[in-house]
This record gives C-alpha cells, sequence and structure tokens, in this order.
C-alpha cells in the first residue's frame, strides 16, 4: 500500500481503506525493529511501537465487541487487562501482535461487511470512565471514524518513538518496506 489511499467506491469502502491506511502507518513505524526495539520506551512516556500496535489492535477488537453487542466484563473488572494491552511483554513478540493486528483487521472487514446500515445504533457502555454519560448511542459510522482517529493519533506516537529509537521516520520506512528505488526525494530506511 502506498502512502495514499486508493480512490474508493463509496462510504463504506472508504471508511475501511482509510482505517486500513492507518493501521497501515502505525504497523511501518515497526519495520526493520526487534522484539526489543519494540519494547523501547524512547521517550519520556511509557509508550512503546509493540506497546502501541498492540493496543490499537485491542482497542479495535473491542470496539468490534462493543457493535456486536458482545457482552463484556465490568470495565473496573478489566483496567489490568486495559493496561498491559499497552506494554510488548517479554514473552510476545513483534511478529506475534502484528500478525494479531492482523487477525482484527480482517475481523473488522467481516464485520462491517456484514451490516446492512453504517447507521445502526451502538449503544454507549456506561461503566467506562471516558465514555458519555448523556449519549445512548454512536453509530456504526461514528465508530469507524473514531477508529480512524485513533490509530491516526497512535500512528503519530509510534513515528516519534521509533524515530528517538534509530532515526527511522515514515517515509524512509514506507520507501524501504514497499522496496522503492533512491531517488533524489527519499532514501529508503536501512539498518544502522
Amino acid at each position: 500500500m502506498a502512502g495514499n489511499v486508493r480512490p474508493v467506491a463509496d462510504e463504506r469502502d472508504g471508511l475501511l481503506s482509510f482505517l486500513e491506511q492507518q493501521r497501515y502507518v502505525l504497523k511501518l513505524a515497526a519495520h526493520g525493529l526487534t522484539d526489543e526495539q519494540a519494547r523501547t520506551a524512547s521517550t519520556k512516556s511509557s509508550l512503546s511501537v509493540g506497546g502501541l500496535i498492540k493496543h490499537a489492535a485491542a482497542t479495535e477488537d473491542s470496539w468490534l465487541d462493543t457493535i456486536l453487542q458482545v457482552p463484556q466484563k465490568p470495565f473496573a473488572e478489566s483496567i489490568a487487562e486495559y493496561q498491559s494491552a499497552h506494554t510488548l511483554l517479554p514473552d510476545e513478540t513483534l511478529a506475534g501482535v502484528l500478525a494479531r493486528y492482523d487477525e482484527v483487521a480482517a475481523r473488522t472487514a467481516e464485520v462491517i461487511g456484514g451490516i446492512a446500515d453504517l447507521g445502526q445504533a451502538v449503544p454507549v457502555p456506561k461503566d467506562v470512565p471516558w465514555f458519555p454519560k448523556d449519549v445512548d448511542a454512536w453509530s456504526v459510522r461514528w465508530v469507524l471514524l473514531h477508529l480512524i482517529q485513533e490509530t491516526a493519533r497512535h500512528a503519530g506516537h509510534a513515528d516519534i518513538i521509533r524515530e528517538h529509537i534509530d532515526g527511522g521516520t515514515a517515509m524512509p520506512l514506507m520507501a524501504a518496506a514497499e522496496g522503492w528505488p533512491e531517488s533524489p526525494f527519499i532514501k529508503p530506511w536501512q539498518p544502522a
């Protein structure tokens, strides 16, 4: 996938394609990293590239469960699980979280493909502290837009963390991942 989303056929295709693009650029921040580098919190925060990818996958999967109204544990009972979803643990690998993210992406395409109306109501869970108390439901469309926003935010975080690890930045990483030839405008990233 190149740096821009291809032309889209309709709203659903557009929403899914822009979400796919944001997933892709988030995963690009991990291109060429070792598991140890993917665990590295290279800024003042505790965020790491691997942890952000793991978190984005868990978050997207949770939103699918919300859309499908799958019963979930009360938020207060799942806080530790929520917090561990931000960290690439010692027994986890970058390849593993990337594969999990791909599984979630496939699930998203399947679930959204099976919903006839993107205006379908998605009840707002009332026990999550940062969700509004005065809104009863979002739409599937709103959830997809929120996932695009959330993924884009974390892709930006991952870009900054990656640059602190080894100087790798988005376009040279994309050029390396996609095998672009070197040009006067861009030199594909290479390991040091």
